[in-house]
């Protein structure tokens, strides 16, 4: 059993580094991909609590129907927008990781690094090239 929940998206390449780095700490995540299986309004209240954000810096544009309901409007209240968030769960911005020392929105996938319990086990480099972990588990950069 795990301690780490990642609200994952195959298709994303900055929540697939994210995972990767988790992976690469020795931990293997409770993985939700939440196109398939959306948190529930509950769930997402307490996600952006617990990440300590408004509920507008969960909302995600590119790549969603955002800008068709207008959600840039201040007429939406943060109920109003976790309900377009169940209903259209690719306005939920992503990856959001949860672990024992906190929850975060993981972008870019670096910002996991604060929040995993287990240091890297190895190098890592991100899908684009760049490299973020040493040989030696440390941070580069």
């Amino acid at each position: 059993m795990t301690d780490i929940t990642i609200f994952h998206n195959p298709a994303c390449g900055t929540s697939r580094n994210t995972l990767a780095l988790i992976r690469n700490s020795g931990a293997e995540p409770e993985i939700v991909e939440y196109l398939k299986t959306p948190p529930g309004k509950d769930r997402l209240r307490a996600l952006v609590a617990a990440m300590g954000i408004t509920v507008r810096d969960l909302l995600r544009q590119k790549g969603t129907p955002y800008e068709e309901l207008g959600l840039g409007d201040p007429k939406w209240s943060d109920e109003q927008l976790l309900d377009f968030m169940v209903a259209h769960p690719i306005l939920m911005n992503r990856p959001i990781v949860v672990t024992p020392l906190g929850t975060r929105l993981c972008r870019p996938s670096e910002q996991v690094l604060d929040i995993l319990p287990s240091p890297q086990q190895g190098s890592f480099t991100k899908e684009d090239g760049e490299r973020v972990i040493d040989e030696h588990g440390r941070r580069v950069g």
